[in-house]
C-alpha cells in the first residue's frame, strides 16, 4: 500500500470544469454527488476501517478539505484544510432492519437524494450491517467535483488492501500539512492566478496568432475551413436543449431509484468484438436496447433520445483529484433492431463525438462560462442538461481482489448523477463481472420492475452476439431422409 513518498498530487485550486461543476448546484436538479455501494463477504473490523480511512485520510488531502470560494468570485473556488475536521462525522456505522440488499440500496437512494454540507469535506462513508449469511456493505458519497470515476478508483484503492490480513502499515511519518485558506490568502491566491492565467492567455495567444499568420499564408483554404469547423464544433457542444426527446421520461424531480444488474465481463467484452467494436460500444447498444423496450412497452417508441457520455481526458501526468472529462451531448438512434448492428452504429457515432474539436476545449469554454453570473451561468448550463434523456459511464474496476477489515468485496456499484436527465446508468467492472449501477428520477420512471426487466433484455440480446453459434446435425432436421 502507499506510504507517505507516494501520496498523490492534488491542485490547490478547483480547474475551471470543476468550478462549473461547483456553482450551477444553485439548481438542485444539476448536483453532482456520486454513490457507489460496495457489498463484503463479511462484516469489516470497525476498528480497522477507522484506522484505514483515517490513514487514508492524510494520504488524500481531498478527505480533509472543503471549498473555500473568493470574495465576489475573484478566482476558482480553493482547497482548504478543514480546521475541525470529525473523521467519525464522514464515517458511520448503521444496521439495517431488513437484512437485504434491497435494504442497502434505499439507504443509498436516501444518500443520492441529499445534499452536502458544503462547510465540510464533500463526503460521506456509511459502513451497513445486519446483512443475510453475515455480509455487509459500504455506501460511498462522495462530490463529482473531487474526483472523476476513473481518479476515484484510484483514490479507493489508496483506501483498502490487497490482502485480507495485510501486514501492519506502521506509522505514517513525513506527512506534509494540508494549507488553510483565509479570506486574504483566497484574494491574494486569486489575484495571482489571474495574473499567470492572464500571462498564460497573452503567449498562447501571441503563439496562435503567428502560427495562425503561418497556416492562412500555406494553407489559406484549409485553415478557414479548420476554423469553421472549431465554431461549429463549440456551437453544437453549447447548443441549448430543454425539452427531451423521450415522450414519457420526461420529469425531472428530486427523487430517486435505484437498481442494479450483473453482467460477465469477458461475455460483453466478446460481444464487441463480435462486432467490430469495443466493450463500451456493447454496454451502451445494451442500454439504449433496454431504453428502446422500455418506450415500446408503453407504446411509445422513438426513433432517437439524447444521450449524454463523459469523454476521458485524464493522461498520466494528470492530478488525482478533480475531473478530466468532458461531457459530450448527443442524438443516438433508438430503432436499431439488430443488436450487432446496433453496435456497429454506436462505435461510429462515439468516434465521431470523441474527435469533435470542442473536447479539447472543454476547460476554457468553462473558464467562459465561470465568468458569467451564477444564475446565468446555472440557467445556460441547466439548458444543455435538462434536455438530456439519459448518461451511460464505463469506468474501468480492480481486476483483482480487495479488501476491507479483513472483508473481501464481492460487488461495487456506481450510480452517477443524473445531472439533469432522467437516467444514468454506470458500468464499473470488478474482478471479471460488469456492475451496472442504474440511477433514476423515480418521478420520470416510476415503474422499477419494468424498466430493470427491459434493461435486462437489453444486455441479453447484445450477449447474444458474442456467443459461439450451436453446430447442429444436418440429418437432425430432417429426421426422415
Amino acid at each position: 500500500m502507499p506510504g507517505p513518498a507516494d501520496a498523490e498530487r492534488f491542485e490547490a485550486h478547483m480547474s475551471d470544469s470543476d468550478a462549473l461543476m461547483w456553482n450551477i448546484e444553485k439548481d438542485p436538479l444539476l448536483r453532482s454527488t456520486i454513490v457507489t455501494v460496495l457489498f463484503f463477504d463479511q462484516v469489516p473490523d470497525w476498528a480497522t476501517l477507522v484506522a484505514r480511512v483515517d490513514r487514508g485520510s492524510w494520504l488524500i488531502p481531498r478527505m480533509r478539505q472543503r471549498v473555500a470560494t473568493p470574495l465576489l468570485r475573484m478566482g476558482p473556488p480553493h482547497w482548504s484544510a478543514d480546521a475541525h475536521f470529525d473523521l467519525m462525522y464522514h464515517l458511520r456505522r448503521v444496521r439495517v432492519c431488513e437484512p437485504t440488499d434491497a435494504a442497502v440500496l434505499d439507504l443509498a437512494r436516501n444518500a443520492a437524494m441529499t445534499g452536502f454540507d458544503r462547510a465540510r469535506p464533500l463526503w460521506e462513508y456509511t459502513l451497513v450491517e445486519g446483512l443475510e449469511g453475515g455480509r455487509a456493505a459500504l455506501i460511498l458519497k462522495v462530490h463529482h467535483s473531487m474526483t472523476d470515476g476513473v481518479g476515484g478508483m484510484k483514490l479507493l484503492l489508496m483506501l483498502f488492501d490487497f490482502e485480507r490480513n495485510p501486514t501492519d502499515l506502521g506509522p505514517l511519518d513525513q506527512v506534509e500539512a494540508i494549507p488553510t485558506f483565509g479570506a486574504t490568502d483566497l484574494v491574494l491566491k486569486s489575484l495571482s492566478h489571474r495574473r499567470r492565467r492572464f500571462v498564460g492567455m497573452a503567449r498562447r495567444g501571441l503563439l496562435d496568432v503567428w502560427q495562425g499568420t503561418q497556416a492562412v499564408a500555406r494553407h489559406p483554404r484549409e485553415t478557414v475551413e479548420q476554423a469553421v469547423e472549431v465554431g461549429s464544433s463549440i456551437a453544437r457542444f453549447l447548443a441549448p436543449a430543454t425539452v427531451p426527446h423521450s415522450p414519457i421520461m420526461r420529469d425531472r424531480t428530486l427523487a430517486r431509484s435505484l437498481g442494479t444488474l450483473e453482467v460477465p465481463l469477458d461475455d460483453l467484452k466478446r460481444a464487441g468484438k463480435a462486432a467490430g467494436g469495443s466493450l463500451n460500444d456493447a454496454f451502451v447498444a445494451s442500454v439504449i436496447g433496454g431504453l428502446a423496450r422500455y418506450h415500446e412497452f408503453y407504446g411509445e417508441p422513438v426513433d432517437d433520445l439524447r444521450m449524454v457520455m463523459p469523454i476521458n481526458l485524464r493522461e498520466s501526468s494528470a492530478s488525482m483529484g478533480g475531473n478530466h472529462f468532458t461531457p459530450a451531448r448527443f442524438l443516438v438512434p433508438m430503432n436499431i433492431k439488430d443488436a450487432e448492428a446496433r453496435i456497429v452504429e454506436l462505435g461510429r457515432i462515439s468516434r465521431v463525438v470523441r474527435d469533435e474539436p470542442a473536447v479539447a476545449l472543454t476547460d476554457a469554454l468553462a473558464g467562459v462560462l465561470n465568468q458569467l453570473p451564477t444564475t446565468v451561468t446555472t440557467a445556460l448550463f441547466g439548458s444543455m442538461l435538462k434536455g438530456a434523456d439519459f448518461v451511460t459511464s464505463n469506468v474501468p474496476g480492480a481486476p483483482f481482489p480487495i479488501y476491507a477489515g479483513g472483508a473481501e468485496l464481492e460487488r461495487m456499484y456506481a450510480f452517477g448523477p443524473l445531472s439533469g436527465s432522467a437516467i444514468n446508468v454506470t458500468l464499473l467492472s470488478h474482478c471479471g463481472t460488469c456492475c451496472v449501477g442504474v440511477n433514476y428520477d423515480g418521478v420520470a420512471i416510476p415503474d422499477h420492475d419494468v424498466l430493470m426487466e427491459c434493461m435486462q433484455q437489453g444486455f441479453a440480446e447484445v450477449l447474444a452476439v458474442g456467443e459461439e453459434p450451436v453446430a447442429t446435425d444436418p440429418a437432425a432436421e430432417f429426421p426422415g431422409s
